[in-house]
């Protein structure tokens, strides 16, 4: 196991411990094929993903998406006569 480490611009420092040295090559690839650094990639990656929406209940979040979608008419759902 390997300790990743990510410094921000404003010089904050993260460490991630016990991550697998399989997983950070492969970070590694990933940036690269981007043509990005791995503490590039691992900001954005963290920085979109503090800001998606936290899901505690995915039950509950699939009937709130589901009660946003138009439903279409019964006769369209092969539901009329």
């Amino acid at each position: 196991m390997e300790t990743a480490t990510a410094t921000t611009r404003r010089g904050t420092t993260l460490t991630i411990r016990g991550l697998d040295v399989a997983i950070i090559e492969r970070l590694k690839i990933h940036a690269r094929a981007r043509g990005r650094s791995l503490e590039a990639d691992l900001r954005d990656l963290l920085t979109y993903a503090s800001g998606q929406p936290l899901v505690l209940d995915p039950l509950e979040e699939a009937d709130r998406i589901a009660a946003m979608t138009p439903r279409p008419p019964l006769a369209q759902m092969g539901g009329g006569t």
